[in-house]
């Protein structure tokens, strides 16, 4: 783990030069290749997030279930689910389409909660929301679950350092994407001689995205099971929609008017299409040959203080850590 620290360390280090030497840019004035810029998220077409329900171009809504593993307990993921749409990067000089796919995301989490049922209680007293999410991704309720939600709202600020490109063929639609996220792989080191002890470091990469997981197939389930599960709902006082097509379950009560609200609501948050180009020349994304790229809430001056702050503890934690651990060794085996 020390060294993994200390070579994480001038990864972010080297990350934090590349944004000082890559001068920040206007959208107007942008030239093609790797750019900097900042503006305002903005565009004809929003999403729902599943859990806050608010319109977005991005969100990530992640699910950890509280388990026992062995003598210990800790909190395992049991759901991830990403979308996204294309939008616009404003910043009242021009704007640039941005593809949001194989990005490194630090964006504002929009919400966090532990929902956890006692012994009297069952999954149906959760939030409808929530249900509705975790019947999607089968995840049981059996134990505690924490939930996390990030998302990209219109007009939030953002700073983007990508590559400016010619448009490979993308057009701006109201189809959601699910998202690549950047992830972390996960190494176990075996330590001999200490009974079977093993190390799991979590082997990131910085700006490079990882493959995209499968979708998990729909289920669809028979007439018995409908009425089963709908019979449920209604008893528990589920009224909304999302929960019942979540469910497996088509029409729910006041189905229809619901669905038309959630679309008078999306009308009048978004503007537009014919406000702006479908299918623009450029757009900010992920290079073939450049991989760097990284959409962040913060200004660049906070992310350049965080990157440097970080890249300064790791790069001395890292080599203290490890030699710490060399005299724990050498104290067990008595060198």
């Amino acid at each position: 783990m020390g060294v993994y620290l200390f070579y994480r360390g001038f990864r972010l280090l080297q990350r934090k030069r590349l944004i000082m030497n890559t001068p920040l840019s206007k959208i107007r004035s942008a030239a093609m290749g790797l750019v900097e810029t900042s503006g305002l998220a903005w565009g004809p077409y929003t999403i729902t997030a599943p859990i806050t329900g608010f319109p977005c171009y991005y969100y990530r809504t992640m699910a950890w279930q509280w388990r026992r593993e062995g003598k210990s307990s800790k909190w395992v993921k049991a759901a991830d689910e990403s979308y996204h749409l294309p939008f616009f990067l404003d910043d009242n000089t021009g704007r640039v389409l941005v593809d949001p796919q194989g990005a490194e995301m630090e964006i504002h989490r929009d919400f966090k909660d532990e929902f956890s049922q006692s012994l009297f209680s069952s999954s149906l007293g959760l939030p409808a929301n929530v249900t509705g999410f975790l019947i999607r991704h089968g995840v049981s309720t059996d134990c505690k679950i924490k939930l996390e939600e990030y998302c990209i709202k219109p007009k939030n600020a953002l700073f983007v350092l990508g590559t400016l490109a010619h448009n490979p063929g993308l057009t701006v639609s109201s189809i959601p994407v699910r998202s690549v996220n950047v992830d972390h792989r996960s190494a176990a080191l075996q330590i001999p001689g200490f009974g079977g002890l093993s190390l799991n470091m979590s082997l990131g990469r910085d700006l490079a995205s990882t493959s995209l997981a499968p979708s998990t197939p729909k289920r669809h389930l028979d007439p018995a099971e409908q009425a089963k599960i709908a019979a449920a709902l209604t008893k528990a006082g589920i009224n909304n929609p999302m929960a019942w097509a979540a469910a497996g379950i088509e029409q729910g009560p006041a189905a229809t008017s619901m669905k038309a609200a959630t679309s008078s609501a999306a009308a009048a948050a978004a503007p537009a299409p014919e406000q702006f180009d479908s299918h623009p020349p450029t757009v900010l994304m992920r290079g073939d040959h450049n991989s760097t790229f990284f959409i962040s809430w913060r200004s660049q001056r906070e992310v350049l203080q965080s990157l440097g702050w970080k890249s300064a503890a790791m790069i001395w934690g890292g080599p203290a850590l490890t030699l710490l651990c060399i005299y724990i060794l050498a104290s067990h085996y008595g060198w």
